[in-house]
């Protein structure tokens, strides 16, 4: 999703808004620009279509120096990508804004400014920001209650950062349902709508709350709250690895993210686990008073995060025997619920800033659940900050847009919390100590599935020619079957989807052929005989098979099948295991498909916009 990165100091701020930028590719976007005041007193832009690296050029033939300024990424949401919808916006040579997120009375607005004489150059909504900025500076406000002014009237969902030629030594922004952290330096200060993008300049960060109005010089910071009274946020020392954003040795961040999954499940299992139980102490005060009582678990989340949900449910209901339902948060915010006694509502979100499930645990908590959780890989982020209580998964920065060790880290997450809520709910004390023993060993057998990589990079060859594609599982492998899928089509354009095995004879035995591979998970489980029948049925109208199988099941390799063998492991863990070669076929079907892996088109990083 769109970022944003602003800088005012004693120093020269391009490259330190540059830097920002590229820092934030990761997030998903279609342009990139900046806006300076020079030593002129003149507000400069740059604005360029494509890679933050055109941009980055373009400064290097006809340099831009000044020390205030504010720069973008764009996410096409209204207009398509070209340089006149790039940001930042700019109104009457006086003001430049730019602006995350989407004003949903943008069209009113548009039609009372142009009735005032402003001339529109863009199809954007957001330029509808700078203009309204700059009448309020017209009608004798100076830029802080002009920009005060401006959010008053503005609907939806945003995050802005402003700068006026007449107020040379200030950034006026502010936030309301989209992330704005301002960065605190010696003789400088900063913007960002996130922190990885200010690393090489701060560390310690204020992390802005709904509402808040901010004005920042090199040496203050004043905010205001959403009744316009002067606050006080504390400021936030926040740690990051010295390779975050950096690909080492490995050709994209994708490929990093998925060898890097061993690690994140011992990160995101440490102090958590014993020898034989979870260490309810270890998920913070307060947490034995929400998981007492609980009678039902509500889990909403989206793509990669609802798949997690998806298998968790399984687990809920079958190891700690509660009702649970999964929900797609675009569905839930829209649609009256009726909540049970004593659910837990959970969330789920890489970014914990991910906008309709934001949206849904603020609905939740005015409609009778008993408590809100939250898992997540930001600890600073809105969705932790406002809930209950909060699961991390120790994840580290995750750049590929195609998320791959967050969804790992979540299904461990998921498990400890299943563990912890069946001790109350009667569960074996043995169950739990056969399962930790499980967790223990996890990151070893998700090291011998990375050991596949090179005989899946030879299966890849198969699907490059390739339009479509089948995912079937059966039991707790469906979801891991749909996130397959959903790996597939986002980085290699595929068309791919997930289906429960059983669901084979009721629509999409139809669309088997030999042209149509398909691609099963089949760990050596309960429902294993059952998934051997329904592949049967492919095999007989022509379907070429690829199996994901247990080294122990039944499956034999023959013309027009093919079968990959995993390492042993408990059936109720299998799908933290099994996802693992599934991530690593779409990322070489992607790299032979010749595909931008890390910033698959049309799609972001962070969704904070609907």
């Amino acid at each position: 999703m769109c970022g944003i990165v602003g800088a005012v100091g004693e120093r020269n701020v391009p490259p330190i808004l540059l830097e920002g930028l590229r820092r934030l590719e990761y997030r998903g976007y279609d342009s990139a620009g900046l806006a300076v005041l020079d030593s002129s007193g003149e507000l400069k832009r740059r604005r360029r279509v494509g890679k933050v690296q055109e941009l980055v050029s373009d400064l290097a033939e006809n340099p831009l120096r000044g020390k205030l300024g504010i720069a973008h990424t764009r996410w096409a949401t209204h207009g398509q990508p070209a340089e006149n919808n790039a940001h930042p916006h700019a109104s009457s040579e006086r003001v430049c804004i730019v602006h995350n997120g989407i004003i949903e009375n943008f069209e009113a607005l548009r039609e009372e400014l142009l009735a005032k004489g402003y001339v529109f150059d863009s199809e954007t909504d957001s330029e509808t920001v700078a203009h309204l900025v700059d009448s309020y500076i017209a009608d004798g406000l100076d830029l802080l209650d002009a920009v005060r002014t401006t959010i008053k009237r503005l609907e939806g969902a945003y995050a802005i950062g402003v700068v006026s030629r007449d107020n040379p030594d200030r950034i006026v922004a502010a936030r309301a349902g989209s992330p704005l952290v301002v960065g605190k330096g010696i003789g400088e200060n900063f913007i960002a709508s996130d922190v990885l993008a200010l690393k090489p300049v701060t560390d310690r960060f204020v992390f802005l709350e709904e509402g808040d109005l901010v004005e920042i010089t090199a040496s203050e910071i004043l905010i205001w709250n959403m009744a316009d009274e002067s606050v006080i946020r504390s400021d936030v020392k926040v740690e990051m690895g010295v390779d975050d954003v950096d690909k080492g040795n490995y050709r994209h961040h994708m490929q990093k993210e998925i060898f890097e999954q061993p690690k994140v499940i011992r990160d995101t299992l440490e102090g958590r686990i014993g020898r034989t139980t979870i260490l309810e102490q270890a998920f913070g005060v307060g947490a034995d008073k929400v998981f007492d009582g609980i009678d039902a678990v509500t889990i909403v989340a989206c793509g990669t995060s609802y798949y997690a949900a998806s298998v968790a449910r399984y687990w809920f209901e079958e190891l700690v025997g509660i009702p649970c339902q999964v929900e797609v948060a675009s569905e839930f915010r829209y649609r009256k619920v009726s909540v049970l006694p004593n659910t837990l509502f959970v969330t789920i979100s890489q970014s914990g800033e991910t906008a309709d499930t934001l949206a849904a645990l603020r609905i939740a908590k005015d409609t009778g659940f008993k408590a809100t959780l939250t898992i997540c890989n930001v600890p600073t982020s809105s969705m932790v900050r406002e809930s209950d209580i909060a699961l991390m998964t120790q994840a580290g920065t995750e750049v590929g847009v195609a998320s791959t060790k967050a969804f790992t880290a979540q299904l461990t997450d998921l498990m400890m919390l299943v563990l912890l809520l069946g001790r109350r709910h009667g569960m074996a004390s043995a169950c739990e100590e056969g399962l930790v023993k499980g967790l223990h060993v996890l990151d070893d057998l998700i090291d011998q599935a990375l050991g596949l990589d090179e005989r899946i990079q030879e299966i890849a060859e198969n699907f490059n020619e390739k339009h479509h594609a089948l995912f079937l599982g059966r039991g707790t492998m469906f979801p891991v079957a749909m996130e397959g899928a959903l790996k597939l089509k986002e980085i290699s354009y595929i068309h791919a989807e997930g289906y429960p095995a059983g669901e084979l004879k009721h629509g999409p035995l139809a669309l088997v052929d030999d042209d149509m591979p398909v691609i099963a998970v089949a760990p050596n489980n309960d429902l294993l005989e059952k998934l051997h029948s329904n592949l049967q049925e492919v095999r007989a109208r022509g379907g070429e098979l690829f199996v994901f199988a247990a080294e122990d099941s039944n499956f034999r390799e023959e013309p027009g099948v093919t079968v990959v063998r995993l390492p042993k492991v408990d059936p109720i863990l299998a799908p933290i295991v099994y996802v693992v070669p599934l991530q690593l076929l779409a990322y070489h079907v992607a790299v032979l498909k010749g595909t931008d892996v890390d910033q698959p088109r049309n799609l972001a990083k962070s969704v904070t916009v609907e």
